[in-house]
C-alpha cells in the first residue's frame, strides 16, 4: 500500500477515500463460506472501522442482503448506501464475456454497537453461551 504512504496532494482526496473504502470491503460469496462467517467478519470490521462495504456478484447478492439484514435486526448497523451495477466478466471456458449483477452495501456502526458487542462477548463476563 505504497500509495497511502506518499504525501497527499489536494487533488488526491477522492483517491484516498477510494483506498479507504477498499480496505474496509468484504466480498461475499454464497459458496465459499457459511452465512454467519460473513456476519461475524462484518462485526469484526465494524470494531475497527466506522463503515464497512459488503459486496457481492450474481447469486451471492441474496447472501449479502441477508448478512446486512441480520446486522440491522440485531441493532448493530444501519445502511448508508446501496449501489447496484452490471459488470462484464470474462468466461474463459466459452471465450466470451458474461454480464453479472453486482451489489455493494455500505453499512455504518449503530450508536449501540459497542454496547451490544460488549454485552454479547462471553469473555467479558466469564460465561459462554450454549
Amino acid at each position: 500500500m505504497a500509495q497511502q504512504e506518499k504525501p497527499q496532494k489536494p487533488s488526491e482526496g477522492a483517491d484516498q477515500d477510494a483506498d479507504n473504502v477498499k480496505k474496509n470491503r468484504i466480498q461475499v460469496s454464497n459458496t465459499k463460506k457459511p452465512l454467519f462467517f460473513y456476519v461475524n467478519l462484518a462485526k469484526r470490521f465494524m470494531q475497527q472501522y466506522e463503515e464497512v462495504e459488503l459486496s457481492a456478484l450474481g447469486m451471492a447478492i441474496s447472501t449479502v442482503v441477508t448478512v446486512v439484514e441480520i446486522l440491522k435486526n440485531n441493532g448493530l448497523a444501519s445502511v448508508k448506501k446501496i449501489y447496484t451495477s452490471t459488470i462484464d466478466i470474462g468466461d474463459e471456458a466459452r471465450g466470451q464475456t458474461v454480464q453479472k449483477a453486482k451489489m455493494e452495501i455500505i453499512v455504518t456502526k449503530s450508536n449501540q454497537f459497542d454496547e451490544l458487542m460488549a454485552s454479547n462477548n462471553p469473555e467479558d463476563n466469564g460465561q459462554y453461551e450454549q
